[in-house]
């Protein structure tokens, strides 16, 4: 995780259509050695200046404030969650471009599977009412497992949908427009309903999201010259699927789109937030298992914090556990941002970190809300996010960190030597 990765040339195309680069660009300057064209490729944009600038005054913002002209390349810490959903329809083949523009040099697809049992990149395996506008097409409405019902103002009934990809199949699938996470509980219509985005995000790019299969995630990753991490999503259904299509069957489908798609296994970081399913990677194919990542979404309990805990995920073969980012941090006697307990057991035990999810929660002025919660005290204005990445980077010894908008880690790993 730690090596620096550039993009393609094939991805430069993408950039010089934009016409603009991040750095002092000086049109009377002698034309650049194709080595020097990949380290201008990233386009960070105005928002990780915008945070160094609200930072607090101190060291940490000093460093950063010296780094504003230093070339950036890709690099493998900065993750793109979801490519990058904070302003573009998450899993489309628009956010990832941009999660790569931005310098992730590891890019997320969730990884689903549809009715006639094709896998495809979608956050939940019933998030389509929420994440496409199937309630706005009749005849794929109709196949949801609760096709969209209007609200009803006079009773104060919200409107209701839930539509899996397993209720349709990849052709289906594919005939959707990708749109930003969201939905309007008081729609009385299915346009309505596609409605709801934050405040802070937008809906700017989100006019004709381009939703990908799992293999062709893979393809348009592999051009853009990116590493991969694709996350089996837990079903929402019963399984075996249909009787027959077991979870073994599913995880292992997974990771033979990357061995049939001729992926390097040390290219790619299987995740679960099953631990059976890593497991099984690790049993069954050792070679892509030396990189699989457990997601950590339990309870917090002295239990599942404890060295123990840690050196029993180890015994099992786990490589590396990536819990929220809020589980490995804490606050000290006088309200500074520290390693938490679990964070320590994690690192005693052998285990690699990696934190999800950075620019996930808005506007931090009121504590950061669910992603922030163990250090709330601490966190008073949106500069505070690179004082978070840089208690888990320096403090912590976290391998990675998912983002929503990766330009943000991208700088941080860039000025600081990642």
């Amino acid at each position: 995780m730690k090596r620096t990765f550039t993009l393609s040339l094939l991805f430069g195309s993408l950039v010089a259509v934009s016409g603009c680069s991040t750095f002092n660009h000086d049109a009377n300057a002698p034309e650049a050695t194709p080595e020097e064209s990949e380290q201008t490729l990233i386009q960070l944009g105005p928002r990780p200046y915008f945070l160094v600038n609200n930072m607090d005054e101190g060291k940490l913002k000093k460093a950063l404030q010296a780094c504003e002209s230093k070339p950036v390349a890709s690099s493998a810490f900065s993750i793109g969650h979801r490519g990058a959903p904070m302003q573009f329809p998450e899993h489309t083949r628009e956010s990832y471009i941009a999660a790569a523009r931005m310098g992730a040099g590891i890019v997320e697809c969730d990884v689903a599977f549809t009715k006639d049992r094709e896998l495809v990149c979608r956050h939940a395996q019933n998030d389509l009412h929420t994440t496409t506008n199937i309630v706005a097409v009749p005849e794929l409405n109709a196949k949801c497992t609760k096709p969209f019902t209007p609200a009803d103002p006079a009773t104060g009934k919200k409107a209701v949908a839930e539509c899996r990809t397993s209720d349709i199949t990849l052709a289906e699938f594919k005939s959707l427009r990708g749109k930003m996470d969201a939905f309007n509980p008081d729609a009385t219509t299915p346009e309505e309903y596609l409605g709801g985005t934050a405040d802070w995000r937008t809906d700017l790019y989100s006019t004709n999201g381009t939703v990908l299969s799992h293999r062709e995630s893979i393809e348009l990753l592999k051009d853009l010259g990116v590493q991969f991490t694709p996350e089996l999503k837990t079903p929402v259904v019963d399984m075996p699927f249909e009787g027959d299509y077991t979870q073994q069957d599913y995880a292992r489908q997974m990771i033979n789109d990357y061995v049939e798609a001729g992926v390097k296994p040390n290219d790619v970081w299987p995740q679960s937030f099953l631990l059976d399913d890593v497991t099984f990677w690790i049993n069954e194919t050792p070679e892509f298992g030396k990189q699989a990542v457990f997601l950590d979404e339990a309870d917090h309990t002295p239990e599942n914090q404890s060295l123990e805990y840690m050196e029993s995920l180890v015994q099992q073969g786990v490589p590396v556990l990536a819990p929220a980012i809020w589980k490995m941090l804490t606050l000290s006697s006088n309200n500074e941002i520290v390693p938490s307990e679990y964070a320590m057991n994690a690192k005693a035990a052998g285990l690699d970190l990696i934190g999800w999810s950075l620019e996930r929660s808005g506007p931090l002025n009121t504590g950061g809300g669910w992603y922030y919660q163990s250090v709330t005290d601490a966190i008073n204005n949106d500069g505070d996010m690179f004082t978070v990445i840089d208690v888990l980077a320096q403090e912590v010894g976290v391998i990675g960190i998912f983002s929503d908008w990766p330009a943000t880690t991208t700088y941080y790993a860039n000025c600081m030597g990642i």
